[in-house]
Formats: structure tokens, C-alpha cells, sequence
């Protein structure tokens, strides 16, 4: 695949203000749970998770990512079964493949699309933000779906309310304090304007 150029103007100060948010911190906080989550599946993840060295730069994340089997196997070790054929060819649209196959796998379980990423923000290494960002939010999911390790703090639960027609009735006749009110109010000392003098 042709290599695209990184573009001049807007398209390259944007491109700068994206590699300004990277946060080596929270990349090697990801990828340190990717070993662990591996390691606990065991089998050709664990031999995987031997090969990932700390992260240095954000260059760094597309490579270990770019073929999208550390994906696969992350995906796999938290919900067995999640992706069926992982592909080991060199060919990029196979490695798009698995990426593609590990965000299906993620919106299988439950992961909102907004949360994850694009192929091409990891393939291409575009937007590794949102990668580091989407690989934080299966880490919440995970808490959910699995025994193993979780990155981050658990999901919020869902908590629907019902009401009946009665109560909501009720709340029809409420003004909200953001309607205003005009209890008390009068004109009594308003003065606008200059008053009229009459002088005798």
C-alpha cells in the first residue's frame, strides 16, 4: 500500500495537534493490561504478550497493533470465540481484516462504536488517541465479561425509571426554576431613561 503524505497547512497542524495529545503514560498503562489479559488466556497469546516491549512513542502502538493479531487475541482471551480466523498473512487488507474482525467482536459485546476506533486510525496509524482511548473502554467493559483483569473503573449500570401517568401529570403543573418566576415582582421604583423636570 502506497504510503500517503502527512499533508501541509490545516492537515498538518491538525496531525500535530493529535500527536500532542498522545499520553505515554496511558498507552503504557494499555498495553501493560494487554500482557496481563494474554498472559491469563495463555496459549499463542502469552507467547505474545513476551514480545511487547514498553512504549516509547505513539509509532510505537501501530506497530505492535498494525496486523491486528494482538487485537484479535485480546478480544478472544476476554469473550472465547469473539473472532474465529485470525489471519497471519503479511497482506494488508488481511491485517485490516482482523482489525476490522476485533471492532465487529467489540460491538458484539457490547462496546459502543463511538468508544472504539477506525481501522485506518491504527493500520495507518492516523488517530492512535482514539486507539489507546478504545482499548481503555474493552478494559471497562472487560469488568463485565470476564474474570481476568480490567483496566479503569467498571461501567456504570443502566438506571431506567418508570413513571406513572399520574406522576408524570403531576409534573406538568411544576414550573422549573429555570422558567423563572415573577412572584413579588412589581414596578415599583423603576426609573428608565431621564425624567421630565417642569419647572416653574
Amino acid at each position: 500500500m502506497a504510503t500517503r503524505p502527512k499533508g501541509f497547512g490545516m492537515t498538518a497542524e491538525l496531525a500535530a495537534k493529535k500527536a500532542a495529545k498522545f499520553d505515554l503514560h496511558l498507552a503504557n498503562e494499555a498495553f501493560d493490561w494487554i500482557k496481563e489479559v494474554l498472559r491469563f488466556a495463555g496459549g499463542e497469546g502469552a507467547a505474545l504478550a513476551d514480545t511487547i516491549e514498553p512504549i516509547e512513542k505513539d509509532k510505537d502502538v501501530q506497530t505492535y497493533l498494525k496486523d491486528g493479531v494482538i487485537l484479535c487475541h485480546l478480544i478472544n482471551a476476554i469473550k472465547p470465540g469473539s473472532v474465529k480466523k485470525i489471519n497471519d498473512s503479511k497482506m494488508a487488507f488481511k491485517q485490516m481484516e482482523n482489525i476490522s474482525n476485533f471492532l465487529t467482536a467489540c460491538e458484539k459485546v457490547g462496546i459502543k462504536p463511538l468508544d472504539l476506533f477506525q481501522t485506518v486510525d491504527v493500520y495507518e496509524g492516523t488517530n492512535i488517541n482514539q486507539v489507546i482511548n478504545g482499548i481503555f473502554a474493552i478494559g471497562r467493559k472487560a469488568h463485565r465479561l470476564y474474570d481476568g483483569p480490567a483496566l479503569g473503573p467498571e461501567e456504570a449500570t443502566e438506571n431506567k425509571r418508570e413513571f406513572t401517568e399520574e406522576q408524570l401529570r403531576a409534573g406538568e403543573g411544576v414550573i422549573g426554576l429555570q422558567a423563572g418566576s415573577n412572584k413579588g415582582a412589581s414596578q415599583a421604583g423603576q426609573n428608565f431613561g431621564k425624567t421630565r423636570a417642569i419647572i416653574d
